[in-house]
C-alpha cells in the first residue's frame, strides 16, 4: 500500500533532485512554464485498432472537431497517431499513416491547435512536419540521427520516448533494474546529447509507460512498475529538459471505470513533478490539476 511513509522516504532520498529546474520554452509560438505550470497533451487515435474508443476517429472531420474540443477542454498541445501499438493491432504502412495524418494535421494547425504527430518511421516524421506538426513523438530508436535532424531544421520539438527496442512495436521483455529510473536516465542522457548536438532545443523526456512488452500483462508487476516510476520521474528532471507521461488504465483494477484510471495516475504523475500529461482524459486531467494547485 502506497504511504506518506514511502513517500516521505523518497525525498529525504532524493532531496536535491526534487529541486531541479527544468528548461522552459515556446512551441509554435506558444510560451510554457513547465517549472510553475503543468501542461496537458490530449489523444486523438486515427486507427481502428487502438482500444481507447472515446480518443478514436476513423475521418479527418471528426478527427478535427475532437482536436477542437480537447484544446477547449483545456489540451495544451494535441497528440495524433495513425497506428495503435498494441502487440495484435493491424501495422499501418507509411502510405497509410500519411494519408490519416496529414489532413489531420494541417487542419488542425490552420485552427491554431498546437499538433503533436506519433511515429518512428523517418518518412512519416518528415511528411508530418512539412505539414505543420510542432511536436515530433517519437516512439522509436533507429534513425534518430536523422530524425533530431528534422526535428531542427523544423524548429519543432521532439518527445524522446524511452522504448527498449527499435520502435513501439518491436519490444520484447521488458530489462529490469533494481533502479530503472538510472536506466532511463543513461538512455536519455545519450539521446539528449545527440539531439541538441543536431540542433534540437526543445525537447522531452517520456519513460514509455503505455507501451507494451510481454513480461509487463501481470497487472500488479506492470501497475507497481508505472506507479514507481511515475513518483521518481522528478529525478529525470536533474538533466534539464520537461518530462512527458502518457498516462496507462489499469483496466483489471478500475473495470468499467476504466476512465477514472488517467485521473488517479495523473496525482502520482503530479506528485514526481510531471511537466506534461498525455491523456484521453483532458478535462478530468486539468480538474485534477486545478484541484492539487490550490494546496
Amino acid at each position: 500500500m502506497l504511504s506518506l511513509e514511502n513517500l516521505s522516504a523518497l525525498l529525504s532520498q532524493h532531496r536535491a533532485a526534487a529541486r531541479a529546474r527544468v528548461r522552459e520554452f515556446s512551441i509554435g509560438g506558444r510560451a510554457f512554464a513547465f517549472n510553475t505550470r503543468p501542461a496537458i497533451m490530449g489523444v486523438i487515435n486515427l486507427s481502428p485498432d487502438s482500444w481507447y474508443r472515446e480518443s478514436v476517429c476513423l475521418e479527418a472531420e471528426s478527427a478535427v472537431r475532437r482536436g477542437l474540443v480537447l484544446q477547449a477542454q483545456g489540451a495544451d498541445l494535441v497528440d495524433v497517431g495513425a497506428e495503435s501499438t498494441l502487440a495484435h493491432a493491424a501495422r499501418a504502412d507509411e502510405a497509410l499513416q500519411q494519408s490519416r495524418l496529414l489532413p489531420v494535421v494541417k487542419a488542425l494547425r490552420q485552427a491554431g491547435v498546437l499538433v503533436s504527430v506519433e511515429t518512428y518511421s523517418l518518412p512519416v516524421a518528415l511528411a508530418a512536419l512539412e505539414a505543420g506538426a510542432n511536436v515530433l513523438n517519437l516512439t522509436g530508436t533507429e534513425g534518430t540521427q536523422e530524425m533530431y535532424r528534422l526535428v531542427a531544421d523544423h524548429g519543432a520539438a521532439v518527445i524522446l520516448c524511452y522504448v527498449q527496442g527499435a520502435n513501439v512495436r518491436e519490444v520484447g521483455d521488458f530489462q529490469w533494474s533494481a533502479d530503472s529510473v538510472a536506466l532511463m536516465e543513461e538512455y536519455f542522457t545519450r539521446q539528449v546529447e545527440l539531439a541538441t548536438g543536431a540542433g534540437v532545443e526543445r525537447l522531452f523526456l517520456d519513460p514509455g509507460l503505455g507501451f507494451y512488452y510481454r513480461n509487463l500483462q501481470d497487472s500488479a508487476v506492470r501497475v507497481r512498475h508505472q506507479m514507481e516510476i511515475f513518483l521518481n520521474a522528478f529525478r529525470l528532471r536533474t538533466l534539464g529538459w520537461p518530462v512527458c507521461h502518457a498516462l496507462p488504465h489499469a483496466f483489471e483494477y478500475f473495470g468499467e471505470e476504466v476512465r477514472c484510471a488517467e485521473p488517479f495516475f495523473c496525482v502520482l504523475a503530479a506528485l514526481g513533478k510531471t511537466d506534461l500529461f498525455r491523456t484521453h482524459e483532458v478535462p478530468r486531467i486539468k480538474a485534477v490539476l486545478d484541484t492539487m494547485a490550490v494546496y
